[in-house]
Protein backbone atom coordinates (compact mmCIF):
# COMPACT_ATOMS: atom_id res chain seq x y z
CA UNK A 1 0.00 0.00 0.00
CA UNK A 2 1.55 3.29 -1.15
CA UNK A 3 1.64 5.70 2.26
CA UNK A 4 -0.06 9.04 1.64
CA UNK A 5 2.08 12.09 1.34
CA UNK A 6 2.69 14.38 4.26
CA UNK A 7 1.55 17.38 2.77
CA UNK A 8 -2.33 18.04 3.21
CA UNK A 9 -4.28 19.37 0.19
CA UNK A 10 -6.56 21.80 0.71
CA UNK A 11 -10.08 20.84 -0.05
CA UNK A 12 -13.45 23.33 -0.71
CA UNK A 13 -16.71 21.07 -1.07
CA UNK A 14 -19.70 22.97 -2.99
CA UNK A 15 -23.09 21.63 -2.94
CA UNK A 16 -26.49 22.88 -1.89
CA UNK A 17 -27.26 19.82 0.27
CA UNK A 18 -26.40 20.43 3.57
CA UNK A 19 -26.05 16.62 4.58
CA UNK A 20 -24.56 15.85 1.45
CA UNK A 21 -21.69 18.32 2.10
CA UNK A 22 -21.46 16.91 6.00
CA UNK A 23 -20.99 13.15 4.42
CA UNK A 24 -18.66 14.68 2.10
CA UNK A 25 -16.41 16.83 4.73
CA UNK A 26 -16.80 13.67 6.88
CA UNK A 27 -15.38 11.06 4.05
CA UNK A 28 -12.55 13.22 3.12
CA UNK A 29 -11.59 13.77 6.78
CA UNK A 30 -10.78 10.18 6.86
CA UNK A 31 -7.30 10.65 4.57
CA UNK A 32 -4.44 12.14 6.08
CA UNK A 33 -3.14 14.24 3.31
CA UNK A 34 -6.55 15.95 2.75
CA UNK A 35 -7.69 19.32 4.73
CA UNK A 36 -11.28 20.28 4.38
CA UNK A 37 -11.07 24.37 5.07
CA UNK A 38 -14.12 25.39 3.94
CA UNK A 39 -18.09 24.87 2.79
CA UNK A 40 -19.99 26.43 0.01
CA UNK A 41 -23.84 25.84 -0.62
CA UNK A 42 -23.30 28.30 -3.98
CA UNK A 43 -21.35 28.88 -6.69
CA UNK A 44 -21.16 32.33 -6.18
CA UNK A 45 -19.92 31.49 -1.85
CA UNK A 46 -17.34 29.01 -3.72
CA UNK A 47 -15.69 32.04 -5.25
CA UNK A 48 -15.77 34.42 -2.48
CA UNK A 49 -14.67 31.32 -0.20
CA UNK A 50 -11.82 29.93 -2.85
CA UNK A 51 -10.68 33.67 -2.96
CA UNK A 52 -9.75 34.15 0.94
CA UNK A 53 -8.77 30.35 1.51
CA UNK A 54 -6.97 29.11 -1.70
CA UNK A 55 -7.81 25.68 -1.79
CA UNK A 56 -5.51 23.55 -3.88
CA UNK A 57 -9.20 21.63 -4.96
CA UNK A 58 -12.68 22.85 -5.22
CA UNK A 59 -15.53 20.02 -5.15
CA UNK A 60 -18.16 21.14 -7.30
CA UNK A 61 -21.48 20.29 -7.36
CA UNK A 62 -23.58 21.51 -10.36
CA UNK A 63 -26.98 22.57 -10.13
CA UNK A 64 -27.08 25.41 -7.63
CA UNK A 65 -29.21 28.60 -6.66
CA UNK A 66 -27.06 31.82 -6.97
CA UNK A 67 -24.98 30.82 -9.68
CA UNK A 68 -24.64 27.12 -11.07
CA UNK A 69 -21.24 25.07 -10.90
CA UNK A 70 -20.48 25.55 -14.32
CA UNK A 71 -20.20 29.09 -14.14
CA UNK A 72 -18.44 29.17 -10.89
CA UNK A 73 -15.91 26.52 -12.54
CA UNK A 74 -15.30 29.22 -15.22
CA UNK A 75 -14.59 32.09 -12.68
CA UNK A 76 -12.25 30.15 -10.57
CA UNK A 77 -10.25 28.84 -13.48
CA UNK A 78 -9.51 32.82 -15.27
CA UNK A 79 -8.14 33.42 -11.51
CA UNK A 80 -4.71 33.69 -10.99
CA UNK A 81 -3.07 30.82 -8.84
CA UNK A 82 -6.76 28.96 -9.93
CA UNK A 83 -7.54 26.17 -7.87
CA UNK A 84 -8.17 22.72 -9.56
CA UNK A 85 -11.91 21.66 -9.89
CA UNK A 86 -13.13 18.17 -9.51
CA UNK A 87 -17.04 18.71 -10.20
CA UNK A 88 -18.98 16.00 -8.03
CA UNK A 89 -22.73 15.63 -9.48
CA UNK A 90 -25.17 13.52 -9.92
CA UNK A 91 -25.99 14.66 -13.61
CA UNK A 92 -24.21 12.52 -16.52
CA UNK A 93 -26.31 14.67 -19.66
CA UNK A 94 -24.42 15.76 -22.22
CA UNK A 95 -25.03 19.54 -21.82
CA UNK A 96 -24.01 19.12 -18.04
CA UNK A 97 -20.89 17.64 -18.97
CA UNK A 98 -19.61 19.84 -21.83
CA UNK A 99 -20.36 23.23 -20.20
CA UNK A 100 -17.78 21.97 -16.71
CA UNK A 101 -15.41 20.94 -19.33
CA UNK A 102 -15.59 23.84 -21.10
CA UNK A 103 -15.66 25.84 -18.31
CA UNK A 104 -12.29 24.26 -17.52
CA UNK A 105 -12.92 21.75 -14.96
CA UNK A 106 -9.91 19.65 -14.25
CA UNK A 107 -12.15 16.35 -13.73
CA UNK A 108 -16.13 15.02 -13.92
CA UNK A 109 -16.94 12.44 -11.47
CA UNK A 110 -20.65 11.34 -9.89
CA UNK A 111 -21.97 10.76 -6.42
CA UNK A 112 -21.96 7.24 -6.79
CA UNK A 113 -18.30 6.87 -7.02
CA UNK A 114 -16.36 4.80 -4.29
CA UNK A 115 -14.55 6.88 -2.07
CA UNK A 116 -11.44 5.16 -3.01
CA UNK A 117 -12.16 6.56 -6.64
CA UNK A 118 -12.63 9.91 -5.62
CA UNK A 119 -9.80 10.72 -3.28
CA UNK A 120 -7.46 9.02 -6.34
CA UNK A 121 -9.45 11.89 -7.99
CA UNK A 122 -8.85 14.81 -6.10
CA UNK A 123 -5.15 13.76 -5.84
CA UNK A 124 -4.60 13.55 -9.73
CA UNK A 125 -6.76 16.48 -10.31
CA UNK A 126 -4.01 18.80 -7.33
CA UNK A 127 -1.37 17.43 -10.00
CA UNK A 128 -3.29 18.98 -13.07
CA UNK A 129 -4.27 15.66 -14.50
CA UNK A 130 -8.09 14.92 -15.99
CA UNK A 131 -10.18 12.87 -14.67
CA UNK A 132 -13.23 11.54 -16.18
CA UNK A 133 -15.91 9.14 -14.73
CA UNK A 134 -15.73 6.57 -17.62
CA UNK A 135 -19.78 7.19 -18.09
CA UNK A 136 -18.15 10.69 -18.99
CA UNK A 137 -15.69 9.75 -21.31
CA UNK A 138 -18.41 7.45 -22.92
CA UNK A 139 -20.58 10.37 -23.52
CA UNK A 140 -18.12 12.58 -24.86
CA UNK A 141 -16.47 10.07 -27.24
CA UNK A 142 -20.54 9.60 -28.70
CA UNK A 143 -20.31 13.32 -28.65
CA UNK A 144 -17.14 13.58 -30.81
CA UNK A 145 -18.66 11.12 -33.24
CA UNK A 146 -21.74 12.52 -33.77
CA UNK A 147 -22.55 15.62 -36.15
CA UNK A 148 -22.24 19.04 -34.22
CA UNK A 149 -25.86 20.24 -33.86
CA UNK A 150 -27.40 23.94 -33.05
CA UNK A 151 -25.90 25.04 -29.81
CA UNK A 152 -28.70 26.26 -27.16
CA UNK A 153 -28.33 27.90 -24.00
CA UNK A 154 -28.98 25.93 -20.98
CA UNK A 155 -32.43 28.17 -20.44
CA UNK A 156 -33.39 27.12 -24.28
CA UNK A 157 -33.00 23.81 -23.91
CA UNK A 158 -35.05 23.94 -20.63
CA UNK A 159 -37.96 26.28 -22.47
CA UNK A 160 -38.31 23.72 -25.54
CA UNK A 161 -37.84 20.61 -22.48
CA UNK A 162 -41.13 22.13 -21.27
CA UNK A 163 -42.71 22.55 -24.50
CA UNK A 164 -42.11 18.90 -25.25
CA UNK A 165 -44.45 18.41 -22.22
CA UNK A 166 -47.12 20.24 -23.59
CA UNK A 167 -47.08 22.87 -21.73
CA UNK A 168 -48.50 26.41 -22.72
CA UNK A 169 -45.92 30.10 -22.25
CA UNK A 170 -47.50 30.89 -18.92
CA UNK A 171 -46.87 26.84 -17.42
CA UNK A 172 -43.05 27.10 -18.82
CA UNK A 173 -42.58 30.52 -17.06
CA UNK A 174 -44.41 29.10 -13.66
CA UNK A 175 -42.16 26.24 -14.17
CA UNK A 176 -39.38 27.39 -15.03
CA UNK A 177 -39.48 31.03 -12.41
CA UNK A 178 -39.53 33.04 -15.34
CA UNK A 179 -41.81 35.59 -17.29
CA UNK A 180 -43.91 34.71 -19.92
CA UNK A 181 -42.37 37.13 -22.05
CA UNK A 182 -38.91 35.71 -21.45
CA UNK A 183 -40.55 32.21 -22.78
CA UNK A 184 -40.86 33.72 -25.84
CA UNK A 185 -37.64 35.82 -26.16
CA UNK A 186 -36.12 31.77 -25.66
CA UNK A 187 -38.13 30.61 -27.83
CA UNK A 188 -37.59 32.87 -30.68
CA UNK A 189 -34.09 32.39 -30.26
CA UNK A 190 -34.12 28.78 -30.24
CA UNK A 191 -36.62 28.94 -33.28
CA UNK A 192 -33.37 30.79 -34.80
CA UNK A 193 -31.11 28.39 -33.97
CA UNK A 194 -32.76 24.99 -35.08
CA UNK A 195 -34.31 27.08 -38.37
CA UNK A 196 -37.95 26.45 -37.72
CA UNK A 197 -40.78 29.15 -37.15
CA UNK A 198 -42.99 27.17 -34.85
CA UNK A 199 -43.02 25.26 -31.39
CA UNK A 200 -43.94 22.13 -32.81
CA UNK A 201 -41.30 21.94 -35.42
CA UNK A 202 -38.71 23.42 -32.81
CA UNK A 203 -39.44 20.21 -30.35
CA UNK A 204 -39.19 17.83 -33.61
CA UNK A 205 -35.35 19.36 -34.65
CA UNK A 206 -34.08 19.38 -31.46
CA UNK A 207 -35.48 15.77 -30.34
CA UNK A 208 -34.05 14.86 -33.62
CA UNK A 209 -30.76 16.43 -32.79
CA UNK A 210 -30.33 14.75 -29.70
CA UNK A 211 -30.89 18.34 -27.47
CA UNK A 212 -33.81 17.48 -25.52
CA UNK A 213 -35.13 13.79 -25.05
CA UNK A 214 -38.86 12.82 -24.00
Amino acid sequence: MTAEPSTSLRLLVVDDHPVVRMGLVAMLSEHADFEVVGEAADGAEAVLLAERLSPDVVLMDLRMPVLDGAAATARLRGSAGAPAVLVLTTYDTDADIVRAVEAGANGYLLKDSPREVLADAIRRAARGETVLAPPVVARLASRMRAPAGPSLTERETEVLRCVAKGLSNAAVGRELHIGEATVKTHLLRAFEKLGVTDRTAAVTAALRAGIIEL
